[in-house]
């Protein structure tokens, strides 16, 4: 891990534990990380996993790549350098959300696998979820919502994943979700499956 560029900076601790925390909350916090290539229905399925939680009071929130780019991440383009420096701001960000005991669920292409291990190594080990949205491209192209594969097709759009820019699948993600073959409901409803498998969800 590189150490800080800032100087004479302390590590402040808590004075609630992560467990007393758990326990007060009734909750346990964990990093789903959503990986698929642009219109595979990563902040859809998101959502609806959000919905679902929160049916069962469960703390969640939904970090979303396009909406983080609006603020927290606005310096940043679609170079390969950016989308690592993307996805380690975010990381940190879900890390500390997960501390707090949220549910986290992170919709972003996230397409170098070198990225979304580091993020991985940032969490407690059980906690970080790797949901690869295995959506073919094709399908990804009809749905094509912002019509950015139009656009990339075309030349509009440099360095666009899948396109002409690569996107690394997962080699051993923690849950596979076909979503071509399935409705929203029926895609967010494999993962709250998992999440209760693994004793984050509770039932209603």
């Amino acid at each position: 891990m590189s150490q800080p560029k800032s100087q004479n900076i302390q590590w402040h601790g808590a004075n609630i534990t992560k467990e007393e925390r758990q326990q007060l909350l009734d909750s346990k916090g964990a990093v789903v990380w959503f990986t698929g290539l642009s219109g595979s229905g990563k902040s859809t399925i998101a959502r609806c996993v959000e919905h679902l939680l929160l049916e069962r009071h469960i703390p969640t929130y939904v970090l979303d790549g396009d909406n983080i780019r609006f603020g927290l991440n606005k310096d940043l383009g679609f170079s390969p350098a950016d989308r690592t420096e993307n996805i380690r701001r975010i990381g940190e960000v879900a890390k500390l959300f997960a501390d707090g005991s949220i549910v986290t669920l992170t919709a972003f292409i996230s397409p170098y696998r070198a990225d979304r291990d580091q993020v991985r190594a940032l969490v407690p080990a059980g906690e970080f979820i790797e949901v690869f949205i295995d959506t073919p491209l094709d399908v990804c192209e009809q749905r094509d919502p912002k019509g950015l594969y139009k656009k990339a097709r075309a030349g509009q759009i440099p360095e666009f994943t899948g396109i002409s820019a690569p996107y690394e699948e997962p080699e051993k993600p923690e849950l596979v979700v076909k979503s071509a073959g399935q409705t929203v409901e029926e895609s967010a409803a494999v993962v709250i499956n998992y999440l209760a498998s693994k004793g984050f969800v509770r039932e209603k």
